[in-house]
């Protein structure tokens, strides 16, 4: 199954219609979590809000997760060992206050089991492709301290 889940602050309409477009063409079922969304998916199950205490049951049940770029949702997938593809938040398209998404996904992009799709056309290619996994085996120190020095000064300027 291939979980969507777009957080419970914003909506993010833009995700959740270009993967049920996709979903049609999809061999794995999805599932989506829409939050405040106000689009309708046609093509795909949805939930508005997954209850927390069935969050980890329906996360390992996946096989692929598609999501924001919320760092929270980052680290469930890693704890998981689930591949994620991220599709940031647009502060143009108001989907967000700023762009701090898009200075997200510029750190995790190339990781071991993280995807980003900047547009549609590479959102669809990861759908239709069997990813990798995130290693199971720590990231170099330098790679991990570069991770652990951008989320302080992004957690410190929030």
């Amino acid at each position: 199954m291939i979980l969507v889940t777009v957080g419970t602050q914003l909506p993010f309409d833009r995700l959740v219609k270009a993967v049920d477009i996709f979903a049609k063409d999809l061999t794995r079922p999805v599932l989506a979590q829409i939050g405040k969304g106000t689009y309708t998916p046609q093509n795909m199950k949805w939930i508005k809000n997954i209850e927390p205490a069935d969050f980890d049951r329906v996360f390992r049940d996946a096989t692929v997760i598609v999501s924001h770029a919320g760092i929270g949702t980052v680290l469930t997938a890693k704890r998981f060992g689930k591949p994620i593809i991220l599709v940031p938040r647009k502060a143009a398209l108001g989907e967000h206050r700023n762009d701090h998404q898009l200075a997200t996904v510029s750190q995790l992009v190339g990781r071991p089991g993280i995807y980003v799709a900047q547009n549609d056309d590479e959102l669809k290619d990861y759908l239709l492709q069997d990813l990798d996994s995130p290693s199971h085996q720590d990231v170099s120190d330098a790679g991990r301290t570069s991770l652990v020095n951008y989320l302080k000064g992004y957690l410190a300027a929030g």
